[in-house]
């Protein structure tokens, strides 16, 4: 089936919805929040289940063993209870999220990019939660759509795979790399973090370091 990236954003957005607003929350609150929620989509992009492995958000990571979503490998902090955006999430511990506001804040930041984090005046996902949203600050502009242009995606890509030519002993497929170059959910052509164009920009680079044997001889099976 093709991708659609609207089917795709659309869906994610009523998954997100339905697990950030409660219905132990009063009509009031759960306005409110809904609010909030499509101001934060308007901002950092839709929902997501995965990021690219070069993705600022997440790419404070052991590159031996990628990752693809916010966790304490890639060195956050008290997170509980997160939803995902392209160029974002939210996390909504129960204890003060201090830790999760100080952890993001000592993440090494890009040249094209930075972190921010910040509690927000909204109840989510339960009562007595403390929501914080941590963004993805990018110092250049994204294209239509909160898209990652190839300008940024294809050298964020490059500085994480490249160094595995040290330690690799095998390539993998494209099949394979597919949700960590383009993140999740994604087609065979593009995701909702990048258009086609760069997506393909993307596949051409990959394929010629592994065809240059740099990691091995390629994964069959």
């Amino acid at each position: 089936m093709a991708f659609r990236a609207d089917e795709a954003a659309s869906s994610g957005y009523e998954r997100a919805r339905n697990y950030l607003i409660s219905r132990q929350f009063s009509p009031a609150e759960r306005e409110k929040a809904e609010a909030v929620l499509r101001d934060i989509v308007d901002e950092c992009g839709p929902v997501i289940e995965g990021y690219p492995t070069w993705h600022p958000l997440i790419s404070n990571h052991d590159d031996r063993h990628p990752e693809t979503y916010p966790s304490e490998r890639c060195g956050y902090r008290g997170l509980d209870h997160t939803v995902c955006f392209a160029h974002g999430f939210i996390t909504c511990p129960y204890v003060d999220g201090k830790s999760v506001i100080e952890s993001a804040l000592e993440l090494l930041g890009h040249g094209c990019a930075s972190i921010s984090a910040e509690q927000i005046d909204v109840q989510f996902y339960a009562p007595g939660t403390v929501p914080v949203l941590v963004k993805c600050e990018w110092s250049r502009p994204l294209e239509t759509e909160n898209m990652v242009p190839k300008s940024l995606a294809v050298p964020l890509m490059l500085e994480k795979e490249l160094p595995a030519w040290k330690w690799a002993s095998r390539a993998e497929t494209w099949e394979t790399m597919r949700p960590y170059l383009l993140g999740t959910p994604h087609g065979s052509r593009s995701s909702l973090f990048v258009s086609q164009e760069t997506a393909l920009a993307l596949k051409k680079i990959y394929m010629a370091m592994v065809e240059s044997g740099m990691f091995g001889p390629l994964k069959t099976g």
